[in-house]
């Protein structure tokens, strides 16, 4: 079950598990508001149960990239392209978001990024291998963030 992410109006709906389900759909919604307003891109999710390959797929990123592995339960994701990089989302339980942006050119930028809502504690995974940037957001508060450069072909 799609559903398009309002950046006008913040819903918590498929989000209402997490104890900051307010702050990450601020988070989501930023995310949409960026995409509509760069690409002129429709920002839809669905739950994670139903994108499974696209959580397999930024799980296997992190898994091989960094041996990284997420403990809280995905509860929603996406995945499109704008022009020619291939994005995908996925937003956790506990507040975290995790992007996957990876040009299709051969030279281009290929990154994970993280961000966490306001109010959530830095996972216990990305805490000693990640400093977080803060920036601030209407929609989402401040919000935390970091990344990492993909070196292999996904």
């Amino acid at each position: 079950m799609t559903h398009t992410v309002d950046f006008d109006t913040v819903s918590t709906v498929g989000l209402e598990s997490s104890p900051v389900a307010e702050a990450l759909a601020g988070l989501r919604a930023n995310e949409a508001r960026y995409f509509r307003n760069k690409y002129d891109h429709v920002f839809t999710v669905e739950p994670a149960s139903e994108a499974k390959e696209v959580v397999d797929w930024v799980h296997r990123i992190l898994k091989e990239e960094r041996d990284l592995v997420i403990s809280s339960r995905p509860l929603e994701a996406t995945a499109f392209q704008v022009e020619n990089i291939r994005m995908a989302y996925v937003f956790y339980e506990n507040g975290l978001s995790i992007n996957v942006m990876y040009t299709l050119d051969e030279s281009g930028k290929r990154a994970v990024g993280f961000k966490l809502s306001d109010g959530m504690e830095v996972p216990e995974e990305l805490a000693s291998r990640f400093k977080f940037a803060r920036q601030k957001s209407k929609l989402a508060g401040t919000i935390r963030g970091s990344f990492f450069v993909i070196k292999n072909e996904y």
